[in-house]
């Protein structure tokens, strides 16, 4: 059986000493949020995830979710209860508005506690994970009266929520969306309509689930300026909680590769009663709120399924006896060597360590935006977090989701037959990780995004400042002999992204495929510089805690996957260059017939 530990030593490491978190205790949720307080509440809560929800990984996994006649699902064995252990522990409203009863912490430690749960039981952190989405889409777009009926209970654990997007006959084009609204006297709606692979749709872990679906209000614009956005209860609520059943029901479930503990369900609404969110045709800017909280949950998920892949290749390789050192005898009390004296072997667990460390840096950079952008009293401060946010968070979502399913393969590769095999647990992480690449936006589709909206956006404002900030550490640093092995590297690299984006610039208007074909490359050239840069600040922060505190076995560790960082994964960037630069003729000049 697979086991977990929580990397709360690494989370504080990055808190600490990397990014400086006590510098914010000016915000709101930052004074009483200190580094000793948000260890206590990590260690707490990886404790929770160490021992309620990683024993139910593999239950989840081999039991699923059924559904009944009445359309009714019931959750593997245990879910119910921990979901409520949960609940009852306040976990769901961590990073949530106090008003709504949440704690009001920094969301950067409810994106360190989302981690933590997703390596440990990735379809359960699905439910809570949508809820909190829903809820942030709520409080920004619905009214105080909304709000007030649906934020206590969500945030509380009694009601979940889930969005509703996708239908059968459309995915990411949601301008094709069929489902219908029809405005009633009251001012409700009717809503009608089928949504597909709906996560959390139906289970029986809460007394009441909260729908956001996309539908057209009769009468509307075609396509994506006709989209509104409306809330739609399983149980209509009442002062008191809950009253009649709702005309919505779950059609099946879907039988799926992975993450067979959450249910995915087809979702018949038939003149169910819903209330609008934001404004009339709408909709999309309001489900975006909660499709960006969910794509920052998605690359979380791939840092979190490549993070316990490998921690349980590490324990096997330093366990497992197979042949001898080629450097000669390690155990010659012993009948062969563990395998992690061989090159290949380590080969794979410092790629694994890399990515999930440096990824786990830029997942907190990348929080400590939102909770700028949310929090921060400076307009500019705000603004510099939102462009972050916009440009990075294909980023975070497309190239950590590749990666931390890279992350399982290789860890399953250490297996070797074993990791084939369902007892061990490699195979069901290979599984979990791969929907993270498809959903919440395929990552073909986050790559388009970032080239042609993002890239562009205001001028080119973000990649511009993410530049000038990259190369600005670099500078600041280059003269310090111990970090030019750091910054060196990712100067080259840095030239790189800044020769692509200009390629982009001088090939893309005039054949807009030239955009299209390098864009995964991009995508992925970007995400080794962001996480090369993650890298460098470590180093420096390891580096000035190795001058104070002498030589710790952690600090030396860290310096020497930088270093693998720097040297084995970094110049990939110049293959993506070359990649991007090799246009889209050839790409796109074949007839489809030749295919």
């Amino acid at each position: 059986m697979p086991t977990y530990k929580a990397p709360v030593e690494d989370t504080m490491f990055l808190l600490r000493d990397v990014f400086n978190i006590a510098r914010y205790d000016n915000l709101p949720g930052f004074a009483d949020a200190t580094p000793d307080t948000i260890e206590a509440v990590l260690s707490e809560g990886g404790k929770f995830c160490e021992e309620v929800l990683a024993p139910l990984n593999q239950i989840g996994d081999r039991e699923g979710c059924k559904r009944a006649t009445d359309g009714s699902v019931a959750t593997p064995k245990g879910f119910k209860e921990a979901y409520k252990q949960m609940a009852d522990g306040g976990w769901i409203g961590l990073s949530s508005d106090e008003k709504y009863g949440g704690q009001g912490l920094p969301f950067v430690i409810g994106a360190a506690m989302n981690e933590y749960m997703s390596s440990a039981n990735m379809a359960f952190a699905m439910y809570p994970g949508l809820t909190l989405g829903a809820c942030r889409a709520i409080r920004i777009h619905g009214t105080e009266e909304i709000r007030n009926t649906y934020l206590p209970k969500m945030i509380g654990g009694q009601w979940t929520g889930t969005m509703n997007l996708t239908e059968p006959h459309c995915g990411t084009d949601l301008g094709l969306i069929k489902t219908k609204a029809a405005k009633q006297p009251d001012g409700s709606y009717k809503i009608t309509g089928t949504k597909i692979f709906i996560s959390a749709g139906e289970h029986d872990m809460a007394e009441n689930i909260v729908h956001l679906v996309l539908a057209r209000i009769e009468g509307a614009p075609e396509g994506v300026k006709g989209i509104s956005l409306f809330v739609v209860p399983k149980f209509l609520p009442k002062d008191d909680g809950v009253g009649e059943r709702n005309s919505l029901i779950c059609g099946s479930i879907e039988h799926k590769m992975g993450i067979h503990g959450n249910s995915t369900c087809v979702m018949n609404y038939d003149g169910a009663t819903g209330w609008l969110v934001g404004e009339e045709n709408r909709g999309l800017p309001a489900m975006f709120v909660m499709m960006n909280d969910a794509r920052l949950g998605v690359g979380i998920q791939g840092l979190a399924q490549g993070e316990v892949a490998y921690q349980n290749a590490v324990i096997y390789a330093k366990d497992r006896l197979q042949g001898r050192s080629i450097a000669g005898v390690k155990n010659p009390e012993k009948p062969a060597d563990p395998i992690i004296v061989h090159p290949d072997i380590r080969r794979n667990l410092m790629t694994m360590k890399a990515i999930n460390e440096g990824g786990r840096a830029l997942m907190i950079w990348i929080a400590l935006q939102a909770d700028l952008l949310s929090r921060s009293p400076d307009e500019k401060t705000k603004q510099i977090a939102d462009d972050y946010m916009g440009i990075l968070t294909p980023i975070l979502k497309g190239v950590m989701t590749d990666l931390g399913f890279q992350n399982a393969v290789m860890a399953q590769q250490v297996f070797g037959g074993h990791g084939y095999i369902a007892e061990h647990g490699m195979e069901q992480f290979v599984r979990d990780a791969r929907i993270a690449m498809i959903y919440e936006g395929a990552n073909g589709i986050q790559a388009l995004d970032l080239v042609g909206r993002k890239l562009p956006k205001d001028g080119g404002r973000a990649i511009t400042a993410f530049f000038n900030e990259v190369s600005g550490f670099v500078k600041e640093n280059e003269a310090d002999e111990k970090m030019k092995s750091f910054v060196g590297p990712l100067g080259e690299s840095l030239k790189h992204l800044q020769g692509a984006t200009m390629w982009f610039m001088q090939n893309a208007m005039k054949r807009p495929d030239n955009a299209g074909a390098g864009s995964y490359d991009y995508m992925h050239l970007f995400g080794l510089v962001a996480i090369g840069y993650m890298w460098a600040q470590m180093a420096k922060a390891a580096l000035a805690k190795k001058n104070g505190n002498g030589s710790a076995p952690q600090i030396d560790a860290k310096l020497m996957t930088a270093k693998f960082f720097v040297e084995r994964m970094l110049p990939e960037t110049g293959a993506h260059l070359k990649r991007i630069q090799s246009g889209a003729d050839n790409l796109m000049d074949m007839p489809a017939e030749a295919f």
